[in-house]
Parts: C-alpha cells; structure tokens; sequence
C-alpha cells in the first residue's frame, strides 16, 4: 500500500469516526434489511473469479454485523440466495450455495447472534436444509441481534406462502371458507408471513448503484426507508454504514400519513 492510500484510509477512518461521534443512537432503525448486490461484479473489476467475488462479499458480513452491534440495531435480515438466482449456471450455483452455507455455520458459530431461516426450504439442498435447523437451534438462546438469512427467498413466493399457511390453518381449526373470508385482513396475513412475530424492517440498504427492491420483502417493506449506495457489497465500509444511518436519521417518516 502506498503512501496516498494510506492517507486516504485514514481520512475515510477519522471521516468514519467524526460520523459515529454525532450519530443518535435513538435514530438507529432497530430492523435492517440489506440486499447485499455486486459481488459478481467488484470480482470482475477486480480480475478475480466470480467465486471470490461471492467468498469476498461473505466475509463481509460478520463485519457489518459488527457494525450493527455497536449502533445498538436489533434485527438483521441478509438477501443471501433470491429464488430467481437458481437460474444460474450450476458452475456458478453450486459454488454460491456452499459459500451460503459456510457463512450460516460461522454466524451461528460466532455466538453473538440468533439465526433465523427465512424462505423456502423445499428449494434448498438437504445438507443445507439442516445446516439451517442446527443454526437456529444451537443460537435460539442467544440475546444478540437477530439475524434472518434470506436464502431461497423470493417476496411473492413469501407472500403466496402466507397465504397458504393462513388457508391450511383454518382448514385444521375447522373454521367454514365465509368466516375465514369475513376474518382475513392485513394483520392475519402478516402473522403468516416468514417474519411474522417481528418488527418490519426500518431501512433497507441496497448497494452496487441498483435502485430497485427485486422482490426484497415486499410485505414488510410497505413503509421502510431506502438507502441506495454505488459501492459494490464487498467494498462496502463502515463509513457507507453509517451515512446510511445517517441519512436515516434525518428523514421524517410518515408512514403514509
């Protein structure tokens, strides 16, 4: 490293330092959602392989998490795997899915956080499957910040889910297709959704200069504050964090009032 980038490091740092010093904790969104965009491409930018582009962004994660701990956020949800990405070619799939996996078993291995699986099981491979169950079981009693893996995630498919599991609720009470119909309002699908006992998400954070949601929780995301950022997700720094909570912070939220 040179003598400029090592200036330029310690500025973005003392730039960094000055942001945190007059952030309001009380401002903070206590639910985040980040879609974690550009990995494939801070790789090819980087003469590296898509593969460690995908690796690079995963080592990514336990830092932002860190981030989230020391602004007193509460809950997490990371777009990990979308149910549109099992197009992709396997020689790119495969790889992707291991590297997921690796970084559900070093979230709930780490043990300050309680992993949460939100999407579709039936997509995933078995392995994966019970990587997930392990995850949420050994890291239930843990009092940190709780963190859903998006992974097979799709909104619409989250929503067509709720809907059934709603239908086949009724249908095990007994309860006659008029009343359901008479009782079905927003709350009740809410209540069925992947997230259904939590707070919807604050902000979400997309990076890579993509500004668009894609699908990202589309229930939840109803009156959620957006923060769209041009740097790739394994470029992303603890100063892009804090602008966005900054600029969260600053906002006036009416919730369609």
């Amino acid at each position: 490293m040179n003598l400029r980038d090592k200036l330029r490091g310690l500025l973005v740092r003392l730039y960094a330092r000055r942001v945190e010093g007059h952030l309001d904790h009380a401002q903070v969104p206590k639910h985040i959602g980040v879609i974690m965009d550009g990995n494939r491409r801070w790789a090819k930018a980087a003469g590296s392989t898509t593969a460690q582009g995908h690796r690079a962004g995963a080592h990514k994660i336990e830092e932002f998490l860190g981030w989230c701990t020391e602004t007193d956020v509460e809950v997490v949800t990371l777009w990990l795997l979308s149910t549109d990405n099992f197009d992709r070619p396997q020689e790119e799939l495969v790889p992707l899915l291991g590297i997921i996996e690796d970084v559900v078993r070093t979230l709930a291995a780490d043990g300050r956080w309680r992993v949460h699986h939100v999407g579709t099981l039936d997509l995933l491979p078995s392995g994966m499957q019970r990587t997930l169950k392990e995850a949420e079981e050994t890291t239930a009693h843990v009092d940190g910040i709780l963190v859903n893996v998006a992974i097979g995630y799709g909104g619409r498919q989250e929503i067509a889910d709720a809907v059934r599991s709603m239908l086949l609720d009724a249908h095990e009470k007994g309860t006659p297709m008029e009343q359901l119909a008479e009782a079905v309002d927003v709350d009740m699908i809410g209540r069925h959704l992947y997230t259904g006992d939590q707070p919807d998400p604050d902000l979400v954070i997309r990076t890579s200069g993509e500004q668009r949601l894609s699908g990202f929780m589309l229930w939840q995301t109803a009156h959620s504050e957006y923060y769209f950022c041009e740097v790739f997700w394994p470029a992303f720094r603890k100063v892009d964090f804090l602008r966005a909570l900054r600029d969260y912070a600053a906002r006036h939220r009416r919730y369609g009032g």
